[in-house]
């Protein structure tokens, strides 16, 4: 999600409106992501809730990450089509909704990740203890809360005045960066990077424990667990740790000097990413993850193959 800027730059640095060879680069780059997430966040969806179904708890958390990539990977067609035309059309509502789309989808995946990991390590490091956290009655109370206190947050977060600039048709990414942003960027670094990762980087350390001093534990499973914590991790830190930092750097760095505008545009594209990591964690949870998605590949190989017969 980008607005690459309208802005008037009165020091200079920037043009008010940005030519069409630096917006085409990101607008085929979400373009690509459109076209990925969609159907992967679609199959994520029906997959995880076969498992919810089948009184999985992890299918919960599973069905509502897919739920919050795919509204915020539709939500994206919007600056698609500023990129386009290379001005914001749609008004002050709609930016203040796509910009509340962003941050939902940053902190609901974050704690909906979290989530995961805690699960994990609730059932490598101690199984027997507090099997009720490990039903799909409690995971669905859990992720109806979690959603709750996201939005709440955001609304207490975003305003109009950070979001849209109506004389320059600006939104989003607003330049220059009102300086009283300060303390809920910060608020922002700390709960949608440091304490999610923090707290997924003990989770992984505890089950690695576990799973090292649990002879019983096939080094099969071992490794799929190892593998699932590892995509956790690699999934908030590169995808929401830059966007974070740059929020926050905004507020101290000159914007021209050192180009930090430019990095945090970037920055917000590749949080786009996670959309993309996010289906794949389906692969990592359960031992029917790799089997399912391997049938439909195969499903997918056997009709292009009995097309191409009957072709010849």
């Amino acid at each position: 999600m980008d607005n690459f800027s309208l802005a008037v730059n009165h020091s200079g640095c920037y043009h008010p409106l940005e030519d069409v060879e630096k917006r085409m680069p990101f607008f085929f780059f979400y373009l690509a992501v459109i076209i990925i997430a969609i159907p992967a966040n679609s199959f994520s969806l029906y997959v995880s809730w076969q498992h919810v179904r089948h009184r999985n708890e992890l299918g919960v958390y599973l069905f509502n990450l897919a739920l919050c990539d795919l509204t915020f990977t539709v939500g994206l067609s919007l600056f698609m089509d500023f990129l386009w035309r290379g001005v914001w059309i749609h008004g002050g509502p709609v930016c203040l909704l796509s910009v509340y789309l962003l941050f939902t989808n940053f902190y609901t995946s974050d704690a909906l990740l979290c989530c995961i990991a805690v699960d994990r390590y609730m059932a490598v490091a101690h199984p027997f203890k507090y099997p009720s956290m490990r039903k799909v009655g409690t995971a669905v109370m859990v992720s109806i809360a979690l959603w709750i206190l996201v939005l709440f947050f955001n609304a207490a977060t975003i305003t109009w005045e950070h979001s849209y600039n109506e004389r320059n048709k600006m939104c989003f990414n607003i330049f220059p960066l009102p300086t009283n942003l300060t303390t809920i960027n910060s608020v922002r670094l700390f709960v949608g990077f440091i304490a999610p990762v923090g707290l997924m980087a003990y989770c992984f350390w505890g089950i690695c424990r576990a799973v090292k001093s649990n002879r019983a534990t096939e080094a099969q499973e071992q490794k799929r667990v190892s593998t699932l914590l590892g995509m956790v991790l690699l999934s908030t830190a590169s995808c929401f740790g830059p966007v974070h930092i740059m929020m926050l750097l905004r507020q101290f760095l000159d914007e021209c000097q050192f180009n930090v505008y430019t990095l945090y545009k970037l920055s917000v594209s590749f949080s786009s990413l996670n959309c993309l990591l996010d289906p794949l964690l389906y692969c990592f949870i359960t031992k029917s993850g790799k089997a399912n998605v391997t049938q439909v590949v195969h499903f997918i190989q056997g009709k292009k193959r009995v097309k191409g017969q009957g072709v010849v």
